[in-house]
């Protein structure tokens, strides 16, 4: 075997094994949701989950792919690559095009994941279905094709996002924010007087789990980017990524305690998950002493984004906009501040943060990319629930809120005792 065919064994394992970390990723995101949510709500979640990867694969297949990664049409969208057929000759790596496909799938699967919770018992599972569609299909592909692709706009001006806080995590988080304010916030949340009441979350135990398993996954996440299993940088974003999520927990545990009395354990999960979106874009770029630093702001930023929606009567039950899109938000612009080339070689070659001699224009550009990416993520899916709501319902019935959208729309519970009768319409089952 020569050296080329070895390198490129190499890589297609390293790749196709971190893929499936990222899709791993997807059990993290139910645990946690289900956890955060209504025990009368925890199958919805879960049911939401099995939609983002069965209808986000078949789509990105279909053509989300080859809008994202087909050849470049005036530096704005893919032109094939369409059923992962057509020209891809400009795709030149040492992996082969589907190997390729099954890293960048569990990524578009990750984005789609980040909307599901802020929409959380009260969306239309029919209407979630049509908007999978259009995030995994088209919202998403559309912005990666500017970032990542070959030809891409953005990255022609040399925007930097490593593994995405921008891309994913910020384009996830604003489309959070406006499914969660057209969807409205769940019965019973806020007073006549605007103040929010609190939903105990059903399991914290299980949305603990969830986290860990999200934190391994990122692992994949942000050391797959490299695309090779001999890159140099890999242990140093791997380093990077840990540093970020513990200094996002660990500011997280201290500042609830001075801000609440007491260390508020939905805050520390999603403090670790803030510094892990913050790092995302900057892994492979930034020291381990900024990655820190990401973290905890990314972590003080998530408490008060938080607490900003609920002040303007916006719900969001997971607490996906503060974390996904908040973090993302600081992480893309830290790249701007804190990038340093001799880091990883190549890669890094012309880009420099400010505090390192770079001066003002990648902090410039990834302000300007930053902007496009969120005016996009928020206006696409603002329109595409505006549109889905014309023909079905986007949010479920009073009653079938009241009662649970386990049993109002799936016609079961997601916990039940040996020997209990549910009469669901003319079904009655016995458990």
């Amino acid at each position: 075997m020569d050296l080329t065919a070895l390198q490129s064994g190499l890589d297609t394992i390293w790749v196709v094994l971190t893929a499936a970390m990222i899709l791993l990723m997807e059990g993290g995101f139910a645990l946690l949701e289900a956890g955060f949510v209504r025990q009368k709500n925890a199958v919805s979640i879960i049911m939401k989950v099995f939609v983002d990867i069965a209808f986000g694969a078949l789509i990105f297949f279909f053509f989300g792919f080859g809008l994202m990664y087909g050849k470049d049409f005036a530096g704005m969208i893919g032109t094939s690559g369409f059923f992962m057929q057509g020209d891809l000759s400009h795709i030149d790596l040492t992996i082969s095009h589907d190997t390729y496909w099954l890293f960048q799938c569990a990524f578009v699967i990750a984005v789609i994941s980040i909307v599901s919770g802020a929409v959380a018992e009260r969306i239309n599972f029919h209407a979630y279905i049509l908007f999978t569609v259009a995030m995994t299909g088209f919202i998403y592909p559309i912005a990666g094709h500017w970032v990542w692709s070959v030809g891409g706009w953005l990255g022609g001006l040399g925007m930097i996002d490593f593994a995405g806080s921008a891309t994913i995590h910020a384009l996830g988080g604003f489309a959070a924010l406006a499914a969660a304010m057209i969807i409205g916030p769940r019965i019973g949340k806020f007073t006549d007087k605007g103040v929010a009441n609190i939903v105990p979350p059903s399991n914290l135990p299980l949305a603990s789990v969830g986290a860990f398993i999200l934190w391994f996954g990122w692992f994949g996440f942000n050391s797959g980017s490299t695309l090779s299993a001999t890159n140099g940088a890999i242990g140093h974003i791997a380093v990077t990524t840990m540093l970020a999520a513990a200094s996002g927990c660990a500011t997280c545990i201290l500042f609830t305690m001075f801000r609440y009395r007491k260390s508020d354990p939905p805050m520390v999960i999603n403090g670790s998950l803030a510094g892990l979106v913050g790092i995302t874009a900057g892994c492979a770029f930034v020291s381990s002493a900024a990655a820190i630093l990401i973290g905890a702001v990314c972590g003080i930023a998530m408490v008060f984004a938080t607490e900003y929606l609920e002040s303007r009567r916006i719900d969001d039950p997971v607490g996906a906009f503060a974390v996904h899109g908040v973090s993302g938000s600081i992480g893309t612009l830290a790249v701007g501040l804190f990038a340093q080339p001799e880091l990883i070689g190549e890669l890094g070659q012309g880009y420099t943060g400010l505090f390192y001699g770079g001066g003002f224009q990648l902090l410039g550009v990834q302000a300007l990319g930053l902007a496009v990416i969120i005016v996009w993520g928020f206006g696409t899916t603002w329109l595409a629930f505006k549109l889905i709501g014309r023909f079905i319902p986007t949010r479920v019935s009073r009653d079938e809120e009241l009662v649970g959208l386990d049993v109002g729309i799936h016609g079961v519970p997601a916990y039940s005792q040996e020997h209990d009768f549910i009469e669901l319409g003319q079904l009655t089952r016995e458990k």
